[in-house]
C-alpha cells in the first residue's frame, strides 16, 4: 500500500483521450494509488476543490480548457507534483509547462511503466522537501541525481546507485560543493580524515569508480570533471 501523511495517495489523472485515462489509471492503481480520473477539465476542477490531491497527470490538449490552464488554477492554491502530458515534442510546450509550475513533462506516446516511475520519482521529492528544513539540508537533488545523507541512498535517472561508504563520501563532498574545485589534498583529508601524503592515487581510483557506477564519460564528463593539476569539480 502507497500512504502518505495517514491516506492513502491520491492521484487526479485528466485526459479527454478515453483509452491512454483508463490505461494510466489501471497502472496506478496496481501500484496502489487511488485514483480520480475524468475525461474533461471542469470535473477535474471541481475534484482538486473538493479532494486531497497528491499529484496530478494533466494532458494538455483538453477541448474544454487545456492543461496549462488548470495547472495554473492548480498553482494558485497547491503545491503538489503536476505531471504534463502532451502529443507534441515542441520546446515551447516545455517551457510554458515548466514556467506554470509544472514538475515534469511526458510526451505521448510513453511506456506506462516509465509514467509510474515519474510519478513515484516526483512524489517521493515532494514527500522528501516537506519534512522540514533540517530534512532538507540532508538532501541534493540536481540534474537527475538524488542524495539522501540520512538514508545514505542515491538515485541517478530514478535508478538506485550501489556505493561504497567511501564513494558516498566523496559524492556527498563534491555536490555539496557544487561550483568549487575541490583539491585532491582537500578531498582527501575531509573523506579519510588524515594528512595528504602524495595519495592522489587513492582519491584518483574512488572517483574513476565512482564515474563507472555514475556511467559517467571521463573525456566529457556530466557530473565529476577533472580541473587538471588542481582537483575535481561537480559545476553548478
Amino acid at each position: 500500500m502507497v500512504e502518505g501523511e495517514g491516506h492513502l495517495l491520491n492521484i487526479l489523472v485528466v485526459d479527454d483521450e478515453k483509452e491512454i485515462a483508463d490505461l494510466i489509471e489501471l497502472y496506478l492503481k496496481n501500484e496502489n494509488y487511488h485514483v480520480f480520473k475524468y475525461y474533461n477539465a471542469q470535473e477535474a476542477l471541481a475534484c482538486i476543490e473538493r479532494e486531497n490531491v497528491d499529484l496530478a497527470v494533466l494532458d494538455i490538449m483538453m477541448p474544454d480548457i487545456d492543461g496549462f490552464t488548470i495547472l495554473q488554477k492548480i498553482r494558485e492554491r497547491f503545491n503538489f507534483p503536476v505531471i504534463m502530458l502532451t502529443a507534441k515534442e515542441e520546446e515551447i510546450d516545455k517551457i510554458n509547462g515548466f514556467s506554470l509550475g509544472a514538475d515534469d513533462y511526458i510526451t505521448k506516446p510513453f511506456r506506462p511503466l516509465e509514467m509510474v516511475a515519474r510519478v513515484k520519482a516526483q512524489i517521493r521529492r515532494f514527500t522528501l522537501y516537506n519534512q522540514g528544513s533540517k530534512q532538507n539540508e540532508d538532501i541534493i537533488d540536481f540534474a537527475g541525481l538524488m542524495i539522501n545523507k540520512n538514508t545514505r541512498q542515491v538515485f541517478l535517472n530514478e535508478r538506485p546507485l550501489s556505493l561504497t561508504p567511501t564513494e558516498f563520501a566523496i559524492l556527498w563532498y563534491l555536490s555539496a560543493n557544487r561550483g568549487k574545485v575541490i583539491s585532491s589534498e582537500q578531498l582527501f583529508q575531509e573523506i579519510w580524515g588524515e594528512k595528504y601524503f602524495n595519495s592522489n592515487n587513492t582519491v584518483m581510483v574512488h572517483i574513476r569508480h565512482l564515474r563507472e557506477k555514475m556511467k559517467d564519460s571521463v573525456d566529457n564528463p556530466k557530473f565529476i570533471k577533472t580541473v587538471w593539476g588542481v582537483g575535481y569539480t561537480i559545476e553548478k
